[in-house]
């Protein structure tokens, strides 16, 4: 990966929809090499997919919480991540060092939704303590780096 790479990913970042055209007249490449670079990224691993990113308010889940997880045992580990992949409302979920195991980003429509994901969670056999944090704002939010 070279310095025209990381363009056409910064590009990509900004629209992932952006026409190969728009790429190449931004980073004065021709439309075919940017297309090629496009195509060795993807073979490569390096761009894994492409998506959408939702506005969470206007889709009525404008609460978000992150919620640390303990375990009382590692041997919980598979049920209790084969629980977290299911649940929808759990957005990631990830294995940590610290006092707790698993930092859980949550997002949902109220604080009643909250208590009954909260209730579920604790309900994983396995799960020993929580400690939950409400986001009261995103200061910055970056989908990939």
């Amino acid at each position: 990966m070279d310095n025209i790479d990381e363009k056409i990913l910064e590009c990509l970042k900004e629209n992932a929809r952006q026409k190969a055209s728009v790429i190449a007249e931004q980073i004065s490449l021709s439309v075919s090499a940017v297309i090629e670079r496009i195509h060795k990224l993807e073979k490569s691993g390096i761009i894994r997919g492409y998506t959408v990113v939702l506005d969470h308010k206007k889709l009525g889940n404008g609460l978000m919480a992150y919620v640390e997880v303990s375990l009382e045992h590692p041997k919980y580990y598979e049920n209790f991540t084969a629980r977290i992949k299911a649940h929808p409302g759990i957005m990631s979920c990830s294995y940590i060092t610290g006092d707790f195991d698993f930092l859980l980003k949550v997002m949902t429509d109220s604080s009643e939704g909250l208590e009954k994901i909260h209730r579920e969670i604790k309900e994983i056999k396995g799960v020993m303590s929580t400690k939950t944090y409400f986001v009261l704002s995103n200061i910055k939010e970056e989908y990939s780096v």
